[in-house]
This record gives C-alpha cells, sequence and structure tokens, in this order.
C-alpha cells in the first residue's frame, strides 16, 4: 500500500511528461516535419532519455500521435453526426464540430506521404470523409448543394480548403473557430450565402454559441 502511494506521484508525473511531448510533437511537426526527437524534446523541457523512455524513435511517437488523432475524429463524429438534419445544416454541424480537431487532421495529412504512410492515414480519417461525402449526396439528391461534381470529389476539395484555412490560422493570417469556415463550406457547396449564414447562425445557436461569432463568419465572406 505504501509502495502504490508513493509510487502515484511518478506515474502522474509520467503521464504528464508523455501529454507534454505529444503536444508539443503536434506543434512542432506541424510547423516543419522534419524536426528532430532531440528537438521535441528540448521544446517539451524534458531530456532526451525521457523522450526515448516513451517513445523508442519517431515511428513509435508518430504512431502515438495518429492514434490520438484517431481517437479525437471519432469522439467528435459521436457527436458530429446529424443525420436526421437537413444537408445543409448537417453540414455546417459537422464543421463547426471538427474544427477543434482541425490540426490534428492537418498533421496527419502532412505526415502521411512520408512517415505514417497514405494508407494508415486514410484508414484513419475514412469514417470523417465518408461522413462528408453521405451529407453532400444527400444535399445534392434534395437540391440543397449543387450537382457539377460528384459527392466524393466535391468533398475531397471541401477537405483540402479546410486544410488551407487551418494552415492560414496555424500563422496567425486568419481568426476562425470552426464558424467562417462553416459559412464558405456551406456556399462552396452551393448554398446561397445569406441561406448559408443564416444556418451557421441557427447551428450556433442551438449549441449555445453566441451570435456574433456567426455574424463575424458572414462579413468575413463578403468582398
Amino acid at each position: 500500500m505504501t509502495h502504490s502511494v508513493a509510487r502515484e506521484p511518478q506515474r502522474r508525473n509520467s503521464r504528464s511528461n508523455r501529454a507534454r511531448i505529444l503536444a508539443t510533437a503536434r506543434q512542432e511537426l506541424g510547423r516543419n516535419p522534419d524536426v528532430t526527437l532531440e528537438e521535441i524534446a528540448r521544446a517539451s523541457g524534458v531530456v532526451r532519455r525521457t523522450l526515448f523512455g516513451h517513445f523508442p524513435g519517431r515511428a513509435a511517437l508518430l504512431e502515438a500521435l495518429a492514434e490520438e488523432a484517431s481517437e479525437a475524429l471519432r469522439a467528435v463524429l459521436a457527436v458530429a453526426a446529424r443525420p436526421e438534419d437537413p444537408a445543409e445544416r448537417a453540414l455546417a454541424h459537422f464543421v463547426y464540430s471538427i474544427w477543434p480537431v482541425g490540426d490534428r487532421y492537418r498533421l496527419l495529412l502532412a505526415l502521411a506521404q512520408r512517415d505514417l504512410g497514405i494508407e494508415r492515414v486514410a484508414d484513419i480519417l475514412a469514417p470523417a470523409r465518408d461522413e462528408v461525402t453521405a451529407i453532400l449526396a444527400r444535399g445534392q439528391r434534395t437540391g440543397v448543394f449543387h450537382t457539377q461534381l460528384p459527392p466524393a470529389v466535391l468533398s475531397a476539395g471541401l477537405e483540402g480548403m479546410h486544410i488551407a484555412l487551418l494552415e492560414e490560422v496555424n500563422t496567425g493570417a486568419l481568426e476562425d473557430d470552426g464558424t467562417r469556415t462553416a459559412v464558405a463550406t456551406l456556399v462552396a457547396a452551393g448554398v446561397p450565402e445569406g441561406r448559408a449564414r443564416a444556418v451557421v447562425d441557427d447551428v450556433l445557436s442551438a449549441a449555445g454559441v453566441g451570435q456574433d461569432a456567426g455574424a463575424e463568419a458572414g462579413a468575413g465572406t463578403e468582398d
């Protein structure tokens, strides 16, 4: 019993170090995919031995980040999917819900080709991509979204736009909590701008978010 109590602070410290390393790795890899483990350890405020105690090498660290991202996306999908809602509202709710884990999404795509592998990343992102494609297909059938592109192609285009906007937020060139991107997504899918703003405002209101955020989002899409 005494030994167990004595070890608990060590366990908490170990968990804290691991969480800090992962958070720092996400940040540093997002800025520079070539960052070394030594640089990540330094930025995390731990010695190299501590980092390697948790992650024996780069592959182990990246796999931990991939699993963390997968868990975060699954958690969002559990509450973001709204199959009973009209397609435009379902899409706005999905975009706003997934925005907080956007950095993980962006990081996975950045590491896909060289480190994690395209297939591994595709497996992680498949549920989110499938959900958006299904919403777009439903909206096209009901005449809410344009039909110039097949749903899967339109979904890929919207994903590219989201990644570009996340990059802008990451560099400080754009401020957004997901509301501007939700409006832009609806507009890109074929919803008139005024209607897109109203839908996003409605989603924000239902989520308990102030209407001023939606107004700022709409203002950001004007010429």
